[in-house]
C-alpha cells in the first residue's frame, strides 16, 4: 500500500545531534512528559520512578492532579523538574491533559498514563523518530501488558469503517507487523509523544469526552489536517490497564467508551463517507448494546447511547467546523481505514 503524502513537514532539530555528541549521559529534550493522575496510588511513583531512568532526560515533567483522595501525589519523588499542578475536581483525561498542554513551552509532549512504565529508551526512541519523520505530528508507542509481558496491551490505534476502534494487537503475542516502525491511525496516549504546535492547531482533545476515545478523536482530526501517525515499536511502556477506573470491563469504561464511539464517528467522518458508512454504524451500535445486555451492563450501555444522543446538535456543530478545515479529503483517509472484521 502507498501511503498519502502528509501536507505538514516540521524542521529538524539539533537534538539528535547532542544524542551523538554525548551518547554516554542524558541529555535535556525539549520534551514535557504530562502525567494525568487520579487516585493512582503507589502506580504514580513507580511510573515516576521509570521516569527517571530514561535514557534522555525531558525538560520537565508536570503531573496534573484530578482531586485526588488517596494521597498519591503526598510523598512523590523529589526532582527539580518535577511540577504537580492540583485540580479542585477530577477534570477528566481530555481536560487535564489540555490543562497540562497550555502550560507548556516546549516543541513536544509526551502524555504517560500513571499505571504506564516507560523502559529506560522509550523517550529516546520516539524522539529519535519523530527526527526521523518531520511529516510525523504523534508517535505511539509498543505497549506491553504489564502482568503479562508475553502480550501487547497496543501497538498504535485503528479504526474501522464501522466507527469501531480498537488498540492493534491488544492481549495477543506481538506479530511481525506489531515489531517494525509503520503508520498507524492514531497513537494511544496512554503513553505517546506529540508535536505540540500540531496538537493545539488541532484543538487539543475534545473535553466534552472527559475519557476513553479522546486520543483517537485527536488522532482523527489530526489526521484530517493532512499529518500523519507513527508506530514506534522500539519505545516500549508496560502498562497494567484501568489502574484507576476499574478495568476496561467496569460500569465507567462501558459508559465513556460507548457515549464517545458515535461522537468519534460523527464529528469526524468526511461527509461522504459518513453517509455511506452511518448504517453499519448505528448497526454496530446496536450490536453493541445487545452485547452489553448479554454481559449485564445493558442499562449503563443504554445510557450512554442515550446522552451520546442528546448532544448531537453541540456534535454538529464541532462537525462543520472540523469539516470546514479539514485539508484531507476520503480518498486520502480511506486506506487509514481497517475494512476487515473489527476486533
Amino acid at each position: 500500500m502507498s501511503w498519502p503524502a502528509a501536507r505538514h513537514a516540521y524542521p529538524k532539530g539539533p537534538l539528535m545531534e547532542a544524542f551523538r555528541e554525548h551518547p554516554s549521559r542524558s541529555t535535556y529534550a525539549p520534551v514535557t512528559v504530562i502525567i494525568v493522575n487520579w487516585n493512582s496510588g503507589r502506580l504514580l511513583q513507580q511510573c515516576l520512578e521509570a521516569l527517571s531512568k530514561q535514557s534522555v532526560t525531558p525538560s520537565s515533567i508536570l503531573v496534573v492532579d484530578n482531586a485526588s483522595t488517596d494521597g498519591s501525589i503526598d510523598n512523590l519523588p523529589e526532582s527539580e523538574n518535577i511540577t504537580v499542578k492540583r485540580a479542585d475536581i477530577n477534570l477528566g483525561f481530555a481536560a487535564g491533559n489540555n490543562w497540562a498542554i497550555e502550560a507548556c513551552s516546549t516543541e513536544f509532549i509526551a502524555l504517560l498514563n500513571p499505571d504506564a512504565f516507560p523502559a529506560p529508551g522509550w523517550l529516546e526512541e520516539l524522539l529519535h523518530a519523530a527526527e526521523r519523520s518531520p511529516e510525523a505530528a504523534a508517535f505511539a508507542s509498543r505497549m506491553i501488558q504489564h502482568n503479562e509481558p508475553e502480550l501487547l496491551d497496543g501497538a498504535g490505534d485503528a479504526y474501522h469503517v464501522t466507527g469501531l476502534f480498537w488498540r492493534i494487537g491488544h492481549g495477543r503475542k506481538p506479530s511481525p507487523a506489531t515489531l517494525h516502525t509503520r503508520p498507524v491511525f492514531s497513537a494511544c496516549a496512554g503513553a505517546a509523544l506529540y508535536r505540540r504546535q500540531a496538537v493545539r492547531e488541532a484543538g487539543g482533545f475534545d473535553e466534552d469526552f472527559f475519557c476513553y476515545g479522546e486520543d483517537v478523536d485527536l488522532g482523527f482530526r489530526l489526521r484530517l489536517s493532512g499529518h500523519t501517525v507513527l508506530y514506534v515499536p522500539k519505545a516500549i511502556a508496560y502498562h497494567v490497564g484501568g489502574g484507576s477506573s476499574g478495568g476496561t470491563q467496569s460500569d465507567f469504561a462501558a459508559y465513556y467508551g460507548q457515549r464517545n464511539l458515535p461522537w468519534v464517528f460523527l464529528k469526524n467522518m468526511p461527509t461522504t463517507l459518513m453517509w455511506a458508512l452511518l448504517p453499519a454504524h448505528i448497526l454496530v451500535n446496536v450490536l453493541l448494546i445487545l452485547r452489553a445486555m448479554s454481559r449485564g451492563q445493558g442499562r449503563i450501555v443504554l445510557r450512554a447511547k442515550w446522552d451520546a444522543a442528546s448532544q448531537l446538535r453541540e456534535v454538529w456543530k464541532k462537525r462543520r467546523a472540523i469539516q470546514a478545515q479539514r485539508r484531507v479529503g476520503p480518498r486520502a483517509l480511506w486506506p487509514f481505514l481497517h475494512k476487515g472484521w473489527p476486533r
